[in-house]
């Protein structure tokens, strides 16, 4: 229930304002311990994330004044004080877990620091990679969804810049493939842990989040497919995006899950569109997609709202 449909109840009947304000309260006010909780988290994180951008442009102001031992003893005894306040000192299990985040991204300062003191030049795939093994610990041990977002965009990277540096044979296509398995694998089985109930509850953004990484991956792989020439992955990855997206949306359905039903819509516009500029690149065509994108956001628009009452009145 919302404010307006509380503000109507109250317009058209004889309940007590008394009602009306307990009503108020329970479905539409956060309580105060709600935000006191917020401000105390928000505050946590900020402190956290300023520290760690801090110390970066502490390195770099003071690159040239420092002994190499002295860059390197600074990060890890920083990195060390911070695990021995997380396992020693009695906090709440968030904030402990905020800690271990901050650790998590000084392991990556620190190895940019080695790379720089001592010129290994590796290839930035290496970086990221090393990065990510040695946090994998922690984010398994913690499961924390915040250090889950880092872990798998560092993996996200890793891959990407494999493909740039080593493995530039592969077909981008078979790359978008992989990123948009990945991602949607991950989503998928967020969605099936929090519907079993077997596992702590994994928050809507870490869902949404993974779930628009596997979108935009499938987006940016047709599209290009679009373009190219015959290309079996093209294929592949056709018919793995249309396995996703109908978990998507049948998910969205179900559940009802706004996300879903918004992003998968847009995407297939975008691959539509993209399709017809193929077919032809001449002004007339450019009408007509942009004909066809006004049309069909707005048909979309109206479905989703008419999807919306129909929930809210089922409720």
């Amino acid at each position: 229930m919302e404010r307006k449909d509380i503000h109507i109840i109250a317009r058209n009947s004889n309940i007590h304002q008394e009602s009306i304000q307990k009503a108020l309260q329970e479905k539409v006010f956060q309580p105060k311990n709600h935000w006191d909780d917020f401000f105390r988290i928000s505050m946590m994180v900020l402190g956290i994330g300023f520290f760690v951008i801090g110390l970066i442009f502490f390195f770099a102001y003071n690159w040239q004044d420092l002994h190499k031992f002295a860059k390197i003893g600074i990060i890890e005894g920083l990195i060390i004080l911070l695990i021995i306040a997380y396992f020693r000192l009695r906090l709440e299990p968030l904030f402990k877990q905020i800690i271990l985040s901050g650790s998590a991204l000084l392991v990556g300062a620190l190895f940019a620091v080695f790379g720089q003191v001592y010129q290994t030049g590796a290839n930035a795939y290496d970086f990221f990679l090393a990065w990510t093994l040695f946090i994998a610990l922690w984010t398994f041990v913690s499961k924390f969804p915040p250090l889950w977002i880092i872990f798998i965009a560092l993996i996200n990277i890793s891959f990407i810049l494999y493909v740039v540096q080593v493995a530039n044979h592969w077909s981008w296509l078979y790359t978008y493939g992989v990123l948009t398995l990945f991602n949607g694998m991950v989503c998928m089985i967020a969605i099936l842990l929090n519907l079993t109930g077997r596992w702590e509850k994994i928050p809507a953004y870490f869902i949404q989040l993974t779930g628009l990484a596997s979108i935009a991956m499938a987006t940016i792989g047709i599209c290009l497919g679009i373009y190219k020439s015959y290309d079996p992955n093209f294929y592949i990855l056709l018919g793995l995006t249309a396995y996703l997206y109908g978990f998507g949306i049948y998910h969205g359905v179900k559940h009802y899950n706004l996300f879903f039903l918004t992003t998968i819509p847009f995407s297939l516009i975008i691959m539509i569109s993209a399709s017809l500029l193929k077919a032809s690149e001449t002004e007339e065509m450019v009408f007509v997609i942009g004909l066809f994108i006004i049309v069909s956001v707005t048909v979309l628009v109206r479905a989703l709202l008419s999807f919306q009452r129909k929930h809210r009145y089922a409720k």
